[in-house]
């Protein structure tokens, strides 16, 4: 059986940044799964099939437009929306981050209101 709740896969280096992410879609009544490194991010994307995936873009192992570049490659994983979070807020950055096949790019630091628009717009409302 599946959960009642939509899934938020966070994947993020930073504790508190992860910590705060997963307290804003905690309180939006997601249920999260925080991933500090972006090495066993594929694998538990894969397994928690998430509704949306909140990637950190600036990873100590692998970047995070690589983890994105991998979803997209990967036939269960291409369609599942992901939000990109990142200090880096050049405009040729955004652009590289939707070009690998983002879904929204959110420059830190992150609002709640932000946030949760951004994961609201992509995850479909809940069926009662």
């Amino acid at each position: 059986m599946t959960s009642p709740l939509k899934t938020v896969v966070i994947v993020e280096d930073e504790p508190d940044a992860a910590e705060m992410f997963a307290e804003m879609m905690r309180v939006s009544g997601y249920r999260v799964v925080k991933i500090f490194s972006s090495t066993p991010a594929i694998g538990i994307i894969k397994a928690e099939n998430p509704d949306v995936v909140i990637l950190d873009v600036m990873m100590p192992d692998i970047s995070g437009l690589e983890v994105l570049r991998f979803m997209r490659r990967e036939p269960q994983l291409t369609n599942t929306p992901v939000i990109l979070v990142s200090a880096k807020s050049m405009p040729s950055d955004i652009k590289t981050g939707l070009d690998a096949g983002a879904s929204n790019y959110l420059t830190k630091p992150v609002s709640f209101l932000d946030l949760k628009k951004a994961v609201d717009d992509l995850v479909p409302a809940r069926e009662f």
